[in-house]
């Protein structure tokens, strides 16, 4: 798997990995503000996607910082690559690019009482790379519950 920033060329790809997750985050792929966003990631060198050596897309990750305070917008991973490092090596890359001293990061993602917690591994997933659960979050678009998720990063 190769990890690197994405491109203007990766946009339709990105596009393919939200389709995937509608079902939990609510409409994104037709969705001009979603576009704009991901428009923009790219344009700063704020999006980062995880290739197979044969080319496929297996996840995408937009990134941002308002140091010392570091966000992750938004990390998806393509249902045939799940719980195959792909997020970890997304989330690993975007720290190691754009991370310069202390600070906190932070990712907003399903409440324990939404339907996608669970499915989704998203919690879980967090808690292992050592973030831990923080106060709720305003609701998804589809109307379901959010949480902020902290991490420490020295």
């Amino acid at each position: 798997m190769i990890v690197r920033l994405a491109g203007q060329p990766d946009f339709p790809g990105l596009l393919g990995l939200a389709a995937q997750v509608e079902h939990w985050f609510g409409p994104l792929v037709g969705e001009p503000g979603f576009h704009t966003a991901v428009r923009d990631h790219i344009a700063r060198a704020a999006a980062l996607v995880a290739v197979s050596p044969e080319g496929d897309l297996l996840g995408g990750l937009l990134f941002g910082a308002e140091p010392p305070v570091h966000h992750v917008h938004w990390l998806v991973v393509s249902e045939g690559a799940r719980g195959r490092g792909v997020g970890r090596e997304l989330m690993a890359e975007a720290v190691r690019r754009s991370v310069r001293g202390p600070g906190t990061l932070e990712v907003v993602t399903f409440g324990a009482d939404h339907p996608g917690a669970v499915a989704s591994g998203a919690r879980v997933f967090y808690e292992r790379l050592g973030f831990t659960p923080a106060e709720d979050a305003e609701p998804g678009p589809e109307g379901g519950s959010r949480q902020v998720y902290r991490r420490t990063l020295d």
